[in-house]
């Protein structure tokens, strides 16, 4: 273990920790001696005698004694006149005082001084000094305890703000600086964007070696702005940039520059940019730059609040960098869409790279990275999970390895196998296994329903490819119909949306052919059908009855706008296109279960025996039922006859 500096931070506050303790003790014990002193040192009394009880008596009856003074059984007191004693074989010396111990006080003793008219005082034994020091240390140590813990937290508050002052340290920056110890993440430890990492290379070369940019006139872009899903990589990103430059590295989130006073995020915005300044060349980034760098006031609400003069002071200070200071600002978003203008434009963030969700290369790779260091089967294809997750972010997949690693140790294997990862990705995607108990009549229609979606993707071309069917019941769903693409799409076809909206009404069609009746299983189905028809009638211009125009969506609306963009007799246009849609998959859905319902009975006997199904067992009895037919299936539309080729 490394021993701390004795010149670091935490060697001072050690050695400072250690000086406040021996001064409260010094403390301590000066007040003790101050106040008990005079109580525990008792004046030395050369004229007292230490007589016997019987020589005690003797001089009571002989009058000689004056008063008294009983504390317990000890008896103390002056004599009426100095008496002649020779005590303990000593010579014979004068006294005018005595004290002696009594068997006990009773009234017999106590009579005969009255006799003798000896004055009587009475007082209650004292505690032994070592007993009135305890009592003076256990009665101070509260108030010692409050005085260490008031001291301990200022001087860490001191430490934590670099001795800024409390309360007077609002202003400054609370970015946290890599300098001797940077960030260790380089280009290696980040994958799946190989695009962002090309297009950040020229800054890590810019900052390796400025001067060969400054010779020949390039100014490298201040502000390089990172967008893209949660998720994805781009802190990691900002920080292996730093660790490949080499420099000084300044993170900060964006929500730390706002506080409730109003001027602390502008005054540490100038802070933070003053301490990049002295330590240049260097990397300054802000994450999650939307939380101050939002679109200011229209006109709607005129204001002048704390974030728009914290957006006002980072954009005066994106301006205020010389020719050849070499600062570069990384910034990280995923809502670059409700950014300040201002804020984008050139000579400030004017480099926007994309950090997207990663191909399936990309996404085998990151797995690959989240695997280094794990035992990992040699059985186990990553190409294959890889195809199995498509839209998963790098923060997926690492979570999807982590969760593979528990299902391995759970069930006390020593190395992760391909059936831990299958039953990760299930968990991950599908949910986590309830143990519903159904009734038999539900469970059938659960089956049928799974067997329609099924069936319905199995029979429609473009459609992807069914990779498994359950009835086991999973998260919030009875039962799951997981279908997979080949590959990841970025450009979808109008047919491809149309078998899609066919198999999510397969399992409602499935229950009205098979059951009779439908239920509310189809709720979410329904949800998302008239979500994808929407998207294809207002964003897409996929109706044929409508003019190719974008409709705008209900998120791109402001307050106040009125309640459609567009007119009445439009809008009934843009609800009459959604619902042709909708009507045609439902009924290419009725009339493909139809034609196959021998094979929907079956997988759904089956659906009920084995509760899984994997989809070649679904390709397999949609082959054995239907051997010669299914090349072409005829599906009569509103005006036109429609060929499909079956995929059996």
């Amino acid at each position: 273990m490394r021993r701390p500096d004795s010149n670091s931070t935490e060697g001072r506050s050690r050695r400072f920790r250690l000086g406040a303790w021996i001064v409260a003790l010094a403390i301590v014990l000066v007040l003790n001696l101050i106040f008990y002193l005079p109580f525990v040192v008792t004046p030395p009394m050369s004229a007292v005698a230490t007589l016997p009880y019987s020589d005690f008596l003797d001089q009571v009856q002989q009058g000689d004694v004056r008063d008294v003074t009983i504390v317990g059984t000890t008896i103390s007191g002056d004599f009426t006149r100095p008496v002649t004693l020779s005590l303990d074989s000593q010579p014979a010396r004068p006294y005018t005082r005595f004290v002696t111990q009594v068997p006990s006080v009773g009234d017999r003793l106590l009579g005969l001084l009255e006799d003798k008219h000896v004055e009587i005082v009475v007082q209650n034994p004292e505690p032994p000094v070592w007993l009135q020091v305890l009592g003076t240390l256990l009665n101070a140590l509260p108030f010692l305890l409050l005085l260490g813990i008031f001291g301990l937290s200022a001087y860490e508050m001191r430490q934590a703000q670099g001795g800024l002052g409390g309360v007077f340290g609002f202003g400054k920056s609370r970015a946290r600086v890599y300098t001797e110890e940077r960030p260790r993440v380089t280009f290696g430890d980040v994958a799946g964007c190989e695009e962002a990492k090309a297009e950040l290379q020229e800054v890590v070369d810019f900052l390796r070696d400025p001067q060969r940019y400054h010779r020949v006139g390039a100014r490298i872009p201040r502000g390089v702005l990172l967008v893209g899903p949660p998720g994805t990589g781009k802190t990691l990103l900002a920080r292996a940039v730093a660790g490949e430059a080499k420099v000084p590295f300044f993170s900060v989130s964006a929500t730390e520059f706002v506080e409730m006073f109003v001027g602390v995020g502008a005054s540490r915005v100038r802070d933070l940019f003053a301490q990049a300044k002295a330590s240049a060349p260097c990397i300054v980034f802000v994450d999650e730059i939307d939380a101050i760098g939002r679109s200011r006031s229209q006109g709607f609400a005129l204001t002048n609040d704390e974030r728009e003069q914290t957006l006002n002071q980072l954009l005066v200070e994106l301006d205020g960098f010389e020719p050849h200071q070499d600062v570069v600002v990384l910034a990280a978003t995923n809502r670059a869409d409700v950014l300040d203008p201002a804020l984008l434009r050139p000579g400030r963030f004017d480099r926007r790279v994309v950090v997207d969700r990663p191909d399936r290369r990309g996404r085998e790779a990151i797995l690959r990275l989240h695997a280094r260091g794990k035992p990992i089967d040699s059985g186990v294809r990553f190409d294959q999970i890889a195809q199995a997750t498509p839209g998963f972010a790098g923060a997926d997949l690492a979570n999807l390895v982590n969760e593979a690693a528990l299902v391995a140790a759970r069930q006390g294997k020593t190395l992760i196998t391909m059936e831990d990862f299958e039953e990760a990705t299930d968990k991950v995607i599908l949910g986590i296994k309830r143990g519903v108990l159904l009734d038999p009549e539900e469970r059938r229609a659960v089956a049928y329903h799974e067997a329609g979606h099924a069936l319905v993707a199995a029979c429609t071309p473009g459609a992807d490819p069914i990779q498994k069917v359950t009835i086991v019941p999973r998260g919030q769903a009875l039962g799951v119909t997981q279908v997979l693409p080949i590959d990841d799409k970025h450009n979808y076809t109008r047919s491809y949306l149309m078998s899609r909206l066919a198999m999510m009404l397969g399992g409602r069609a499935a229950e009205e052919l098979a059951i009779g009746e439908v239920t509310t299983g189809a709720e979410n189905d329904l949800k998302e059908v008239r979500r994808l028809a929407r998207k294809m009638v207002t964003a897409w211009a996929m109706a044929p009855q409508l003019p190719p125009t974008a409709f705008e969506d209900d998120l791109e609306r402001r307050p106040w706008d009125s309640e459609h963009p567009y007119s009445d007799e439009t809008a009934r246009s843009v609800d009459h296109a959604i619902d042709a849609l909708v009507r045609e998959a439902y009924e290419r859905a009725r009339e493909i279960l139809t034609r196959r319902r021998i094979v929907l009975d079956r997988l759904a006997e089956q659906l009920l025996r084995d509760e899984t199904v994997d989809g070649d067992e679904v390709r397999r009895l949609l082959n054995e039922t239907y051997p010669t037919d299914g090349q072409v299936l005829e599906v009569v539309e509103k005006n036109k006859t429609e060929q499909l080729v079956v995929t059996t």
